[in-house]
């Protein structure tokens, strides 16, 4: 039988939806892509609309199905944040909402915030993001949140950590970890935190999953039975290196809701112009991944062995069979991160990235172009002596984001640098 390509009989596709919902060229003079709505304030069609504006903005009503609301006030919302959060849903499987920030760091604290109080404690893995590990070291338990390291991959910790914590309110996962693309088992991080007794009308703590490192492409945790998805949109979904937001989405739209009615007090969310960008971008995250993916997968597995490489850390050279069940289980591809471990500690590791002809020393990743780092020093060099050897970060270590170079090219480089050292 022939593919059924009639839409009106079938649910259109992800790649299709990127392009076609949230979007209405009728209300941009017919524009065939969203324009740039730059205005900080709109006119109410009434005053009544006004009002009810008013009360769904400040989480005194919800929107009808099919309701359309009027804007207030671009702190609040306006048109390109709406066009990019409609268009954002179908890269997440499971996904029914979304909601953008200005950086990614300003969606990992907002969501936190929203949902954690003075006496609740969250357990989450390591390495983690060092912006993130900041927040949960530094700032929460000054406001009475207790805050639960585990070591990423390892289950039975995690396991344990979430069954003997006092009122817990989040399990926070990144996988794969970064900088050591550590996996964590997301299934059984969910079932386990869907399995937690705590005090009695208090509802289960939410998964939250940062799956900056694969997703949307490779790995999809809402599916898996988390509830909340986080991103550096800097990274994968934007691509070029050159404006800062952040994403979370839900399965659950009032999850979302409830993250939104903060945004509004915070007055984070992405601008207009960014907002535009990044929505013409989506369009292309899967092309580009998957050939950065490639990419990664045959320099890393070239590199594997190099006399003056300790390991290479990626998912398909995994020698931990746990590590491999679930990456096999959990994710598509490998993706486009890799770590390198040099024999020569932190000075081989300098005059590695001192010697990089084509790849650039620079931090984030996910761009086109490839860039390395050295996380004990940059990226992850608030962490204390115990926090770097918990996390298995040391001074040796490397982090590349391979981008869509030809991967011979990059190699070659790789190849000359480790030369120098």
């Amino acid at each position: 039988m022939p593919e059924d390509v009639n839409h009106k009989t079938q649910e259109l596709r992800p790649t299709t939806k990127i392009l076609t919902r949230g979007f209405d060229p009728s209300l941009s003079v017919g524009s065939a892509r969203p324009a740039v709505f730059r205005s900080s304030t709109y006119v109410f069609s009434s005053p009544e609309a006004a009002e009810r504006a008013f009360d769904i903005a400040n989480g005194r009503g919800h929107p009808e199905a099919n309701e359309k609301v009027d804007l207030i006030y671009a702190r609040l919302n306006h048109p390109n944040a709406e066009i990019l959060e409609a268009q954002t849903v179908p890269l997440e499987p499971g996904a029914e909402a979304a909601v953008v920030f200005n950086s990614g760091m300003a969606a990992i604290v907002t969501t936190l915030l929203t949902f954690l109080r003075p006496g609740q404690s969250v357990v989450y893995t390591v390495p983690i993001y060092g912006g993130t590990q900041h927040f949960l070291r530094d700032f929460l338990p000054g406001w009475g949140v207790k805050t639960i390291p585990v070591a990423a991959g390892q289950g039975a910790r995690l396991d344990e950590a979430v069954r003997g914590a006092e009122n817990l309110g989040v399990v926070l996962v990144e996988t794969p970890a970064n900088p050591t693309l550590v996996m964590t088992d997301l299934r059984r991080a969910a079932q386990t935190a869907a399995n937690y007794k705590g005090l009695r009308g208090m509802r289960r703590p939410l998964v939250m999953v940062d799956n900056t490192l694969l997703g949307p492409a490779f790995q999809h945790p809402l599916t898996l039975g988390a509830d909340l998805v986080l991103y550096s949109a800097t990274k994968y979904l934007s691509g070029f290196s050159d404006l800062l937001a952040g994403m979370v989405l839900a399965k659950d739209p009032e999850l979302v809701q409830q993250i939104r009615l903060q945004r509004h007090l915070f007055g984070n969310i992405l601008q207009p112009d960014e907002c535009w960008l990044l929505d013409g971008r989506l369009p292309t995250v899967v092309l580009r991944m998957n050939r950065q993916s490639k990419n990664a997968q045959r320099i890393a597995e070239h590199l594997a062995g190099h006399p003056k490489i300790a390991r290479v850390m990626y998912p398909t050279l995994f020698s931990d069979a746990d590590q491999s069940l679930i990456f096999h289980a959990q994710c598509d591809f490998p993706g486009a991160m890799f770590s390198l471990e040099l024999k020569g500690g932190k000075p081989a590791a300098f005059e590695f990235l001192r010697n990089l002809r084509l790849a650039r020393n620079a931090v984030s990743l996910g761009g086109v172009e490839t860039l390395a780092c050295h996380p004990k020093t940059t990226t992850h060099s608030g962490y204390t002596e115990e926090e770097f050897r918990q996390a298995g970060v040391t001074d040796g270590l490397v982090r590349v984001s391979v981008g869509i170079e030809h991967w011979r090219d990059l190699l070659a480089d790789f190849e000359q640098a480790l030369e120098t050292t």
